[in-house]
C-alpha cells in the first residue's frame, strides 16, 4: 500500500457546516390589526356620538326654547341645500356621472355634438329650467339658450377649438352685441374646451357688464359637479 494511501485512510472526513439562519421575529397576521383597528376607530366614533348627544340633551332641557327654532332652522337649510342640488341626502340620486360629459370626451366632439353635450350639462342644474340649442350658420352668438326657473334667460355660445387653438376678442364683441338686442337674454356666456386669448380677456373686463368666460379648465369644474356659469 503506498503512502498516499495510507494519508487518504488515516486522515477523517469532518463533516460539513450547517448555516446558522437567523430566524425571523414572527408578524402578527394583518387581518387581526386591521380588525383590532377598525374596533378602536369604532369605539371612538361611538363615544364622540355618545359625548355629542349628551350635550345636545342638556342644552335642550336647559333652553328647550332654543332648541326648537335651532332644530326648525338647521332642518330648513338642509331642504333648502338639497333641493338645490347643493347637498345630496344618503339615498337621494347624486348627479349623474356620464363618461360622455368629461372634458376629453368634449374635446373629441363636433361643433353639434358639444353644443348638445352643453345643453345637456345646464339641464343636470335644478335652477335650470330648459336648455336648447339654437345654434347654425347664422346663430349670432347663440348656440344655447338656458332659461332658469326664476325667469333669466341666458345667451351660450359654445367653441369646441384645440389646445392651441384660443378663443379671440371678436367672439366676445359678437356675443356681446346679440345677446340682449337681438335675443332678449339677460346674460351672456363663452364655454370652449380651450382657452381665451390676452386680447379676449382685455376686451371682456373693459365691458361695462363682461361676460362669463367659461375656458377649459371651468368646464372641468362644471362637469365634475362645480357650480354652473349663472350660479
Amino acid at each position: 500500500m503506498t503512502t498516499r494511501a495510507r494519508r487518504r485512510r488515516s486522515t477523517p472526513r469532518r463533516p460539513a457546516r450547517r448555516r446558522s439562519t437567523p430566524r425571523r421575529p414572527a408578524r402578527r397576521p394583518r387581518g387581526q390589526a386591521a380588525r383590532r383597528r377598525a374596533r378602536e376607530q369604532a369605539f371612538t366614533r361611538f363615544a364622540l356620538a355618545a359625548l355629542v348627544l349628551a350635550s345636545i340633551v342638556a342644552f335642550a332641557r336647559e333652553h328647550p326654547v332654543a332648541t326648537v327654532t335651532l332644530g326648525i332652522l338647521a332642518t330648513a337649510t338642509l331642504v333648502f341645500l338639497a333641493r338645490t342640488g347643493r347637498l345630496h341626502l344618503p339615498g337621494s340620486p347624486g348627479p349623474r356621472q356620464d363618461v360622455t360629459h368629461t372634458l376629453a370626451a368634449f374635446q373629441h366632439m363636433t361643433g353639434t355634438q358639444f353644443e348638445y353635450a352643453v345643453a345637456d350639462l345646464a339641464r343636470r342644474d335644478p335652477a335650470v329650467r330648459s336648455a336648447t340649442v339654437s345654434g347654425g350658420a347664422n346663430d349670432r352668438g347663440l348656440d344655447v339658450l338656458v332659461v332658469l326657473r326664476d325667469g333669466r334667460r341666458i345667451a351660450v355660445q359654445c367653441k369646441r377649438y384645440a389646445e392651441g387653438n384660443r378663443v379671440g376678442a371678436p367672439a366676445i364683441y359678437t356675443a356681446n352685441g346679440t345677446y340682449r338686442a337681438y335675443h332678449r337674454c339677460d346674460h351672456a356666456v363663452i364655454v370652449t374646451t380651450s382657452r381665451f386669448t390676452r386680447d379676449a380677456e382685455l376686451a371682456n373686463a373693459s365691458l361695462p357688464e363682461p361676460l362669463r368666460l367659461i375656458d377649459g379648465r371651468g368646464l372641468a369644474r362644471w362637469i365634475g359637479g362645480g357650480c354652473p356659469p349663472w350660479g
